[in-house]
């Protein structure tokens, strides 16, 4: 039991929530040991294997595909323009190293996703 993580460790380890480990289990998803007192256990293994299989992706699901139609960066921060099909427009502003590492400029495809209050951009 040395390398069994509690279901809190291994659902925050997995970066999903412990009503979605617990749907995993019911579900079949992901293997789990009950302890004496019948609380889930997963193995580090287990954790491992689901992490080396999940594409990293973002939970949110308002994702709205297009072209980057301008880039504007000033100092720290940049403000990217996504134009999406029809007459929309997502606007974010995000990081310049955001900007670099996504490689962002007019005409690359992106995609907005609006989570919350936040608009957040993936490439």
């Amino acid at each position: 039991m040395q390398d069994d993580l509690t279901a809190t460790e291994a659902a925050r380890r997995l970066g999903i929530s412990l009503d979605t480990l617990r749907r995993w289990d019911r579900d079949g998803k992901i293997e789990v040991t009950r302890d004496a007192a019948n609380r889930r256990r997963v193995a580090a293994s287990e954790v491992e294997r689901l992490t080396d299989s999940r594409p990293q992706q973002l939970s949110a699901r308002n994702r709205f595909a297009g072209v980057v139609s301008s880039v504007e960066v000033e100092g720290l921060l940049a403000q990217v323009e996504i134009e999406v099909h029809g007459p929309v427009r997502i606007v974010a502003v995000i990081t310049r190293d955001a900007v670099e590492s996504l490689g962002l400029a007019p005409g690359a495809p992106a995609t907005g996703i609006v989570k919350s209050t936040s608009v957040l951009v993936e490439r």
